[in-house]
């Protein structure tokens, strides 16, 4: 079935219109975008500004003790060194050691 005259005349008329909210709803999508990307250089200025929290890194080599605080977390350290000072000198009364090891320097080529 083909398109009467008189449909063509009636599809004319709108034509604009249908140009019209075409554009507006691309401005529409640029426009949101360009919002979104200024909510988002402010957030990022904002965590760049701020001063950021430390995180706990946890027990390790790189620790600093404080020893003028102590509680029973510390009692418990030092117990637990003592447990284990006490099992070095166990297993050190069975080991066999040279009164001459580590005595001499030999600096021979």
């Amino acid at each position: 079935m083909g398109i009467a005259p008189i449909d063509l005349q009636a599809i004319f008329t709108q034509v604009d219109k249908v140009g019209r909210s075409q554009a507006a709803q691309n401005e529409g999508h640029t426009m949101a975008k360009a919002i979104q990307g200024n909510e988002i250089q402010k957030k990022t200025e904002e965590l760049l500004n701020q001063v950021n929290e430390t995180q706990n890194t946890g027990e390790g080599p790189e620790k600093v003790n404080d020893h003028s605080h102590r509680n029973d977390h510390g009692r418990k350290n030092n117990k637990r060194k003592e447990d284990e000072e006490e099992t070095a000198e166990k297993d050190n009364r069975y080991v066999l050691r040279d009164p001459s090891l580590g005595n001499k320097i030999d600096i021979s080529l």
